[in-house]
């Protein structure tokens, strides 16, 4: 009976050990932020732009790294960005009323230009909002803005320098492009095609160099048509665990083994940077797939050669 005391106290040791280390594990992926630098190179990209650098944010969803998000603010510091994008969820659509976003852009806007568009759960969260005829949204983008955060709402800015200049659009997809299990009182499109995207933003102005902010990855051969140069995404949170040689899981769309699920993807010559995220949304779970904070440093062909 001893024996089998001992025995079975050291089967609850192990396997207390186990679980232990795999609570460990799960916290350690959904809090370590990792930054994935990457260099673009392009004849287009004006001399005036060698060293460009920008700092992409997404699918935040509230999350804070430390008290008041100031180990994510410290990391996008230490980049040294000339510029932040945030592209999309960065609140969860429910309850989340976007001030963990708000407070994280009142203190970004203090040294950087930061530019935003929409995700699906601030447009699922629009929706509901204007559904009950509340303003309370429209009151959160106004007071983004008032910050000083620069909100693209299917709209296009130049980024200048000296005499030269290159487009940062940013476009708003329809949520039918993405789960499109939403209220059928949702007037979206239900597909996307050039001339959808041209009545959004108007024809793409090939001359220059065109940088698109889009939440949605998976219509990349659409954004390459219409003439984006650099397709900055997010959305499919790496693909939520991440399998070696395998890639990306499962996306939030619920599709398996999602095409574009993170990193930097090339088509013609367009090129794609889906970010595997910050945050979580509706499965809280991180899988050899560490939150993480995106740098592009842009330069010029005859620059780099």
């Amino acid at each position: 009976m001893k024996i089998t005391s001992k025995n079975s106290k050291l089967r609850i040791g192990i396997v207390s050990c186990i679980i232990i280390g795999i609570f460990v594990f799960l916290y350690v992926e959904a809090n370590w932020l990792q930054v994935s630098d990457y260099t673009i190179v392009s004849p287009k990209i004006p001399k005036e732009f060698e060293g460009f650098r920008i700092v992409q944010l997404s699918d935040l969803h509230s999350k804070e790294f430390g008290k008041n998000n100031e180990l994510l603010i410290q990391k996008i510091k230490a980049q040294n960005p000339d510029i932040i994008v945030a592209t999309g969820d960065m609140l969860s659509s429910g309850d989340d009323r976007g001030e963990v976003f708000y407070d994280l852009a009142r203190e970004l806007v203090k040294n950087y230009d930061v530019y935003y568009i929409k995700g699906n759960h601030e447009q699922i969260t629009e929706f509901k909002a204007q559904e009950v005829g509340s303003e309370w949204f429209k009151s959160y983008i106004d007071s983004l803005k008032e910050l000083g955060v620069i909100v693209l709402e299917n709209e296009k800015v130049s980024l200048k320098k000296d005499d030269a200049s290159i487009n940062l659009y940013g476009l708003e997809t329809s949520l039918l492009l993405y789960r499109g299990r939403y209220s059928s009182n949702y007037n979206g499109e239900k597909s996307i095609d050039v001339p959808s995207i041209e009545k959004k933003l108007g024809r793409c102005e090939r001359e220059k160099y065109n940088i698109l902010l889009t939440h949605n990855p998976a219509y990349f051969q659409i954004y390459s048509q219409w003439g984006a140069d650099l397709v900055l995404s997010g959305h499919v949170h790496g693909g939520i665990v991440r399998l070696p040689l395998l890639g990306g899981l499962l996306s939030p769309d619920a599709t398996f083994f999602p095409k574009y699920d993170a990193g930097e993807f090339e088509l013609g010559d367009s090129k794609m940077i889906v970010s595997r995220g910050l945050g979580n949304s509706t499965l809280k779970l991180r899988v050899f797939n560490r939150p993480e904070i995106i740098t592009i440093t842009l330069h010029c062909l005859n620059a780099k050669t």
